[in-house]
């Protein structure tokens, strides 16, 4: 392998798969600096692997004069050949192979690791592909094999070899190609045979002269065995040899690793006796975890964590239902509570708690799964335990205190962020089990809190009762929660001197909003704190979000407080305090607000809050374009759309269905945020022409009408012609997608109006006739033009198919436009070809041009769909795939049958891996309606 001076070997396809050319090809991977050889090398390696030659070069290779990287492969080329061709070997060869192989794993007990583990893969393979026929007691005979006196051979490294044989063999079973019917049929046999190897697995362990690593190699040789789902009672055994392991510090990983899955299997819960007794021995560890605890040993308080939790997550149920035995049950419960309340911070002092949430989520389900009876004689037991586990829960997502917090790295942090969003989901949960009474206790604890004037109580402490109070809040319904009100009496009162505090604050209030608009009197409680926080950069996230929740959802009950409410964000605006994602939140917020004003306020308001902004706009269209002027251009472009996205006059997107102060008169008259189109529209158009080019100006120009269609609908109705003619323009100069969605818009609320088909038609027929002419160009390099193409034509034909009678459009080249699109590899292009393909189909009939390209260009449809399905497109096009061959089936059906015969006849279409047989079943299954992708 040393021969570093030697020229690359020029590999070729045609080179002999020879042992020298074999050692040239590894000594290039290995050591040739050129990345292009050593790719060659490797794909050659590859194919002499799988190659009949590698039968012979494998045995020379594995040699002990060779060094272990040339040893390696030809035992990695022998597991694959035995693996991956088993059909290939003559089944007079068996005894044989196993033979060489047995001999060359006990030359190697002693030789290199690497190369002795790939062995036992390749004699695991072989034993599993002979077993039960013809090799009916495969694993007996390989301890019977091992255990036999060799004096060559040191008894430690046989012992070795043996066990690692006897590890990777279930490992290479759950891996395994066998087939499904065989793959039951071995796994059976494996079961039987492990009363071969437990009874040798626990004499290594209980030997007082077996080294560590001897017993190290036992326990994992037992977790890999235990994954085949072998009985519980028959680990009973080793399991408790395992757990006296756990005193071990050499043995402690290790023998965690086999307990739990002993523990995990799934089949374990039928053995309900055999659980029964493996409480005691974990209840036993407690003292152990305490000391590891107390002496901050993190790795053995996680490991007997995942022990507890192993036993009481898999098998909660089996054990609940017996009954007798409920106070051991218990006890394992409250070891894990220890367990979820483990001193420290998360994740720099502990980081087991986590590990434990998941179980007080199966708990629960298990106790409410339960018939009345038994559930209620549970609820008495285990409602104080789930109280006591809030009361933890938010004692773990307390944040440290101000020094230490400060000394965390960034992802410290954001681990524990992530940390307290699981406790969350968690609280939100016990809910279920403690119902209002929970929400009680909280606001009791937190009122003693706050009004306990001579014990004062740390920030901590206020900010985890309000997040258990906003976990709550956010995703179950309070609004008939006699505690809210009160809640809502002692938030301004919280001294806050804090950033995390203050965002949890706003949180909360955000949280409550849908309970303020029921409760419109306590509005004003809390509305002040948060138009205060707007001011302060630090809680930008937290006071826009809570903003944006109350006037989406309080925006009938804030008229008297808007003009406070437009002020202040129109400062904070100003000042540019926020980024530009909260920025573009304020807006959203600001446009609920005037949702619900008297259009004149809409007005006033709205020529206050972006005259600053077009007046800056004005300046920057004078300008020559720079990155500069461009990111403040896109920047105010993204304020008037979001502002535009959600205010609506019309309430169309209002789901309130009770109360008649929310049922508001439709106002009469042009909709406010059209008579600022309208008025900005010349300045629109003026920036346009100027940055064309830029795609994500002009994505950002067309997101302000998109937006705004979206919202206003029919009532946008009088912008319609002037924005027509302008994407008309933007698109005849320069295509882009964004003008491509938009005009699809309007074809969808607009197109099916007489009296706005005109400019629709004409912007329509623009847009393909540009269109056709890129593809012919070459559209290769506009996937994402391609894509939004083929979704107006799918639009067009579903909302207005008369457009496809005009006689200007060029329905065929359009088709064949479709066909290329297919082709493409981005997925979503393909898809959205599919989809445009599936609405013209159906219009065979009633529109006698589409009719006309169909029946002379279906055959070339028909074949690149089937491409597409025997090529390399991804599973996830197939089921659009299918649409499209239904469609054909279904509105061109005599036409198929010729079709799919003709395509079908090619040699190797539409896959080399598809017979004759299978294509003529297929092309019959196709004609008969039958999903089609079960023959791929």
């Amino acid at each position: 392998m040393e021969r570093r001076g030697e020229p690359a070997l020029q590999l070729q396809q045609n080179l002999d798969f020879t042992v020298e050319n074999v050692e040239k090809a590894l000594h290039q991977l290995y050591y040739d600096p050129n990345i292009e050889n050593k790719n060659l090398a490797q794909k050659w390696l590859m194919q002499a692997q799988v190659s009949p030659q590698a039968w012979h070069f494998s045995w020379l290779l594995l040699e002990m004069d060779k060094v272990p990287e040339i040893q390696y492969f030809g035992a990695s080329a022998l597991h694959i050949k035995i693996s991956r061709y088993w059909n290939d070997i003559p089944a007079d060869q068996y005894e044989s192979l196993k033979s060489q192989l047995f001999n060359h794993i006990t030359r190697f007990a002693s030789g290199s690791k690497i190369v002795l583990t790939r062995l036992c893969v390749a004699l695991a393979s072989l034993a599993l592909n002979m077993m039960p026929e013809a090799w009916p007691c495969a694993v007996a005979d390989m301890v019977r094999m091992f255990q036999a006196e060799d004096s060559n051979i040191d008894g430690r490294a046989r012992c070795l070899a043996l066990l690692e044989l006897l590890t990777v063999l279930p490992e290479e079973f759950q891996t395994s190609r066998l087939p499904q019917y065989r793959k039951g049929q071995v796994r059976s046999v494996l079961a039987q045979e492990c009363s071969s190897v437990f009874p040798l697995l626990e004499q290594l362990l209980q030997q007082q002269d077996s080294p560590s690593f001897i017993k190290q190699k036992v326990l994992k040789c037992f977790s890999s065995w235990v994954q085949l789902e072998i009985p519980l009672m028959e680990c009973e055994s080793l399991i408790q040899a395992a757990f006296a392991s756990l005193h071990d510090p050499e043995l402690f990983d290790t023998a965690v690793e086999a307990i739990v899955n002993a523990i995990s299997q799934p089949d374990a819960q039928r053995y309900v006796n055999t659980l029964l007794k493996l409480i005691q021995p974990v209840l036993g560890l407690q003292e152990q975890l305490r000391q590891a605890v107390q002496s901050r040993d993190m790795e053995t308080s996680h490991g007997i964590c995942r022990i507890a939790v192993a036993l009481g997550e898999n098998h909660s149920r089996a054990l609940l239902e017996q009954v007798d035995h409920w106070q051991s049950f218990l006890a394992l419960v409250n070891m894990i509570m220890f367990c979820t309340g483990i001193p420290g911070h998360y994740p720099v002092n502990e980081t087991t708690s986590s590990l434990t949430l998941t179980f007080w989520y199966t708990l629960q389900d298990d106790i409410l799964s339960f018939d009345p009876e038994k559930q209620a004689m549970y609820q008495q037991v285990y409602r104080p335990v789930y109280f006591q586990l809030v009361d933890v829960l938010l004692h773990k997502a307390q944040f440290p205190s101000d020094e230490e917090y400060s000394c965390w790295s960034s992802d410290e942090k954001e681990q524990f962020r992530i940390y307290r969003v699981d406790i969350s989901d968690t609280l939100m949960y016990v809910y279920e089990m403690l119902g209002a009474e929970l929400l009680s206790s909280l606001y009791d604890k937190l009122g003693r809190l706050l009004t306990n004037t001579e014990q004062p109580s740390s920030w901590q402490h206020t900010e985890a009762l309000l997040y258990g109070f906003q976990s709550i809040a956010e995703t179950i319904d309070v609004n008939y929660s006699d505690v809210v009100p009160g809640l809502i009496g002692l938030i301004p009162h919280i001294s806050i001197s804090n950033v995390q505090l203050a965002d949890t604050v706003m949180f909360t209030i955000g949280a409550l909003s849908e309970w303020l608009a029921d409760h419109p009197v306590m509005i004003n409680n809390v509305l002040p704190l948060v138009l205060q926080a707007l001011g302060n950069p630090e809680l930008s996230i937290s006071s826009v979000s809570t903003l944006k929740k109350i006037c989406r959802e309080c925006k009938y009950d804030l008229p008297p407080y808007a003009a406070n409410i437009v002020a202040v964000s129109q400062d904070v605006l100003m000042k540019q305090i926020h980024k530009t994602s909260q920025c573009m939140w304020l807006m959203q917020a600001l446009g609920f607000l005037l949702s619900a004003l008297q259009v004149e306020e809409i007005l006033k308001n709205l020529h206050s809050l972006i005259s600053p902004y077009i007046q800056q706009l004005e300046k920057l269209a004078d300008e020559t374009p720079n990155p500069s002027n461009k990111l403040a251009i896109i920047h105010i472009l993204g304020l008037l759309s979001n502002l535009f996205t959600t205010l609506d006059i019309s309430h169309h997107d209002d789901d309130h269905e009770s109360t008649e102060v929310k049922k508001l008169p439709v106002p009469q008259g042009p909709n406010p945020v059209v008579v600022v189109l309208q008025q900005v529209f010349q300045l629109i158009q003026k920036v346009l022409s100027k940055w064309l080019n830029d795609a994500q100006v002009v994505e950002s120009v067309c997101s302000i009408f998109e937006k705004s269609v979206k919202t206003l609908l029919d009532d946008f109705a009088p912008m319609v012609p002037q924005l027509c003619e302008m994407l008309g323009q933007m698109y005849s100069t320069i295509p882009q997608a964004s003008a491509i969605d938009l005009t699809r818009q309007l074809v969808h609320i607009f197109a099916h109006e007489p009296v706005h088909f005109p400019p629709i038609k004409a912007l329509f027929l623009l847009v393909t006739s540009v269109t056709l002419t890129l593809f012919q160009q070459g559209p290769r390099d506009h996937p994402d033009i391609v894509d939004s193409f083929m979704q107006l034509l799918a639009q067009a034909l579903k909302r207005k198919p008369d457009l496809f009678l005009c006689s200007s459009l060029d329905v065929k080249a359009v088709f064949h436009c479709g066909v290329i699109s297919l082709k493409f590899p981005e997925a979503p292009t393909v898809k959205s070809a599919c989809g445009f393909f599936t609405e013209l189909l159906p219009r065979c009939g009633e529109i006698p041009p589409v009719g006309q390209v169909v029946h002379e260009n279906g055959k070339m449809l028909l074949q690149a769909v089937l491409e597409g399905v025997g090529g390399q497109a991804s599973r996830n096009l197939m089921d659009h795939f299918a649409e499209i061959l239904f469609a054909l089936n279904k509105h061109c059906f005599t036409y198929l049958s010729i079709w799919i015969k003709e395509v079908m006849q090619q040699d190797g279409f539409p896959s080399a891996r598809v017979s004759p047989e299978q294509k003529e079943i297929f092309s019959q299954q196709i004609l008969r309606y039958v999903p089609f992708w079960y023959f791929f």
